[in-house]
C-alpha cells in the first residue's frame, strides 16, 4: 500500500506534503492516520524545529474523501479526534502553505496553525451546510477566535467560496504569496524560526496556545457528535 502523505527534513524543517494529487488530496482514512503520526514523530524529533503541511499537485485538500464516508471506522488507525489533538498540541511551530483548492477540513485546518501562506490563487469555503452538516478541526472556535463572531459565521454557514485574499482580510491567513514563489516564501520564513532557540519557540508557543487548547479539543468533540446526528439527515 502506498503512502499518502511525503515526509522530508531538511534545515531542520519538516515538510508533510498530502499526496493524493488523483484525489485533490482529500482526507480518507489513511490520510488522517498517516498525518496524525506525522505530528507525533515531528514532535519527539530532535532534528524538527519547525513543520509545513502543504499539498501535491494544484490542490491543497478537498477536504473528506465523501467515497470512503460511511465506511466502518478500522480501530487500529487514527481517526480525526487523534489527529486534531496531536495537532492542537504540537509544541512546535507549525505552517501550513496552501498551494491551491482547499475545502472543508482543507479550509479548516488553518484555523489550527500558528503561520498561514496562501497561493493567490488558491480558493477556499466549507461546504457543510449544503451537505446538511456542520463544521469540524475546531473550526467552530478556531474561526471565531480569528475572524470575529460575524466573517466567521459567514464563512462556516454559507458555504461560500473565498479567494486566498479574502481569507487575509478575514484573519485566516498571514499572507497571501504568487502561487510560484509560496513554497521559497514559506521556507525563508520557517528558516527564520528554525535559526531560534526551540526552547523559546515552544514556550511561547504553549503560552499562546494553552488559554485554548482545551476548547479547541472540546470542540472538535462536540463538532464530532453534531456531525453523528446529522449524518444521514437531509
Amino acid at each position: 500500500k502506498m503512502a499518502v502523505i511525503t515526509v522530508t527534513t531538511e534545515n531542520l524543517i519538516r515538510t508533510v506534503t498530502m499526496d493524493r494529487p488523483e484525489s485533490l488530496n482529500s482526507f480518507n482514512a489513511d490520510m488522517v492516520h498517516e498525518l496524525c503520526h506525522s505530528f507525533l514523530d515531528a514532535a519527539n524529533d530532535d532534528s524538527v524545529r519547525v513543520l509545513i503541511l502543504t499539498g501535491a499537485g494544484r490542490a491543497f485538500s478537498a477536504g473528506a474523501d465523501l467515497k470512503s464516508m460511511g465506511a466502518a471506522p478500522d480501530p487500529s488507525k487514527k481517526d480525526l479526534r487523534a489527529l486534531m489533538a496531536s495537532i492542537i498540541d504540537f509544541p512546535k511551530p507549525f505552517i501550513t502553505a496552501a498551494n491551491g483548492l482547499g475545502v472543508g477540513i482543507g479550509m479548516t485546518i488553518h484555523g489550527v496553525a500558528d503561520l498561514v501562506f496562501m497561493a493567490e490563487s488558491s480558493k477556499f469555503r466549507t461546504p457543510f451546510s449544503s451537505l446538511g452538516l456542520t463544521a469540524e478541526a475546531a473550526s467552530t472556535y478556531t474561526f471565531r477566535r480569528l475572524m470575529g463572531h460575524q466573517k466567521a459565521s459567514w464563512a462556516l454557514l454559507s458555504g461560500e467560496w473565498f479567494t486566498a485574499r479574502e481569507c487575509l482580510d478575514m484573519g485566516l491567513a498571514l499572507e497571501v504569496v504568487p502561487d510560484d514563489k509560496l513554497m521559497q516564501v514559506v521556507y525563508e520564513k520557517a528558516e527564520q524560526l528554525a535559526a531560534l532557540p526551540l526552547a523559546s519557540l515552544m514556550q511561547t508557543k504553549r503560552l499562546m496556545v494553552a488559554p485554548h487548547a482545551e476548547a479547541m479539543k472540546s470542540a472538535v468533540y462536540e463538532e464530532a457528535v453534531a456531525l453523528e446526528k446529522l449524518a444521514g439527515g437531509p
